[in-house]
């Protein structure tokens, strides 16, 4: 019995504008989130950064860039705010400019369940990465120009998940938390 007015920018605004809110983000960080939190508990995340260290130096980076990169695949908001692992300004802001590129090339892959589908799907994002690799490059050359920070890392141990633990993490400490950033930035 509200008006049209009040119950239009309740129901139609806020209400509709969260649901569709955590219904885009919930997937890729309900895949994302425990993915990465596994691979911090077993001890291999750093290792990825280590591993990609080399690989990305070549285009102006650092290892760290590679985990954002991947974390830009199911959400670029989430990349992006990833990228406060970078300890480096330059090196984080090359990170954050780069970081769209494999999103969007994925707007162009084709539609549909078929294997060439995902063959296309892949092709795409191997052209995401490697044009924000490029861009890296071409942004340490010019407008970024510095020093490359030195990597030091100390690498942990391998160790057997706690598996309870690493849901309880990225469920309750990353997905819902962020879902709920999320929700109270859109509402309004």
């Amino acid at each position: 019995g509200a008006p049209w007015w009040l119950s239009g920018a309740v129901l139609d605004g806020m209400v509709l504008t969260a649901g569709r809110v955590v219904s885009v983000m919930l997937p890729p960080m309900a895949i994302f989130f425990p993915l990465f939190t596994l691979l911090e508990d077993l001890g291999y995340l750093p290792r990825v950064a280590y591993n990609l260290d080399h690989v990305m130096s070549k285009c102006g980076g650092c290892g760290k860039m590679g985990l954002t990169m991947c974390m830009g695949l199911g959400c670029n908001a989430v990349g992006v705010t990833g990228c406060r692992i970078i300890s480096s300004p330059r090196e984080r802001m090359m990170a954050i400019l780069t970081n769209s590129l494999i999103l969007l090339t994925a707007y162009f892959a084709p539609r549909g369940g078929s294997a060439g589908a995902a063959l296309g799907l892949t092709v795409c994002i191997a052209a995401g990465v490697a044009a924000a690799m490029g861009i890296s490059w071409v942004l340490s050359r010019t407008l970024l120009r510095g020093m490359p920070t030195a990597f030091v890392l100390e690498l942990p141990p391998f160790r057997r998940p706690q598996v309870g633990q690493v849901i309880l993490r990225s469920v309750v400490d990353r997905t819902l938390i962020v879902l709920r950033r999320a929700a109270a930035a859109a509402v309004p």
